[in-house]
């Protein structure tokens, strides 16, 4: 650690955060959320490049920093611990801190697969820390809206939910030490799959309530990489609803696709997921279009959500239990492709 400067000590309406592996993903998304909500503080950033953590607190304006995960864990100006490293230990960082008394915020996927979950739900329990996990679609204005029409009847009874997500594969020109770590499942769990697709099935876990059973197939059609590229798969809500998508991250550019569509018995609502489009709602009575700006953060509404929930001043919806949900559902869709490996 760099900096010798003096902390003011807490004084229970400020929460101090940690940030445990400040890569790209901190830089606009999440990483300044932390120091720009309200009754929020940013008091150290670990990378294990000393060189780099040093340079994201520098231009960050951040006190402290350090190169090893355990220091930042154990540093008493910390009160919680937000974990922005890939899946591969998001459980050892979570448990680690949690046990040292620290509430955690984690990435997303919540780990790499659901038994993991299951292992940080329990720590959870025991040393009696808050888990949350960075699902931000439930707090986007879009989001929000869609379920809004939904919960006030514009669409009439929801029934089924259409996904579709395809996009162009970077790897094809690539060599695989060159290849991002969400192509090796050793590291994500899984494929682009568990990347993507778990902010979709997050969120309908949020609007329909959890999904009880689901079938899925998955398939590696390029040879790319190790990890599976194409899945197709089908589920059903507690509350009924039904649903099917399909995920392929090896088309051409011309094939590329990102909705949601939501089908009821008066209408339908349609959103892309990772584009930031518009809302459109479709009825008898017309379409009609919905415009929204996100957070220049993007995380940000959630991280004030977690922020006032540990100052005992609200509730945050996206939560260790509602994620190891999804990481459920995300497994048992590429069960087969997996034991088959």
């Amino acid at each position: 650690m760099n900096s010798k400067q003096d902390l003011k000590p807490n004084n229970q309406h400020i929460i101090r955060w940690g940030i445990i592996g400040v890569g790209n993903v901190t830089e606009v998304k999440s990483g300044p959320a932390f120091y720009k909500v309200p009754n929020s503080e940013l008091k150290a950033v670990m990378r294990r490049d000393a060189e780099k953590a040093a340079d994201y607190a520098r231009r960050h304006g951040i006190a402290r920093w350090y190169s090893n995960g355990s220091d930042l864990i154990n540093d008493p100006e910390v009160d919680a611990v937000y974990i922005a490293t890939p899946p591969d230990s998001h459980a050892s960082y979570a448990i680690e801190a949690m046990r040292a008394g620290k509430s955690v915020y984690v990435e997303k996927p919540m780990a790499r697969h659901y038994d993991e979950c299951r292992e940080m739900l329990e720590v959870s329990k025991q040393t009696g820390q808050a888990l949350y996990v960075a699902y931000y679609r439930r707090t986007l204005p879009a989001f929000l809206k869609a379920k809004e029409l939904i919960e006030s009847g514009a669409i009439g009874k929801p029934l089924l939910v259409n996904i579709k997500l395809y996009k162009e594969a970077a790897e094809r020109n690539q060599k695989p030490q060159e290849m991002h770590w969400h192509v090796f499942p050793e590291i994500a769990g899984a494929g682009h799959f568990f990347d993507l697709a778990s902010h979709q099935l997050d969120y309908l876990d949020f609007v329909f309530g959890k999904i009880t059973e689901v079938k899925g197939s998955a398939v590696n059609q390029s040879g790319l990489y190790p990890a599976e590229d194409t899945v197709t798969g089908t589920w059903k809500h507690e509350s009924g609803v039904v649903g099917n998508g399909s995920w392929c991250f090896v088309v051409d550019k011309s094939s590329t696709e990102d909705f949601i569509q939501i089908v009821g018995e008066k209408g339908e609502i349609s959103l892309p997921c990772f584009s930031h489009g518009n809302l459109t709602l479709k009825t008898q009575s017309g379409t009609e279009e919905f415009y929204f700006e996100n957070p220049e953060h993007i995380s940000q509404n959630l991280v004030h959500q977690v922020v006032n929930e540990l100052l005992g001043k609200g509730v945050c919806v996206s939560t260790g239990e509602s994620a190891a949900r999804t990481s459920w559902v995300l497994d048992e869709m590429v069960r087969d492709y997996y034991k088959s490996q």
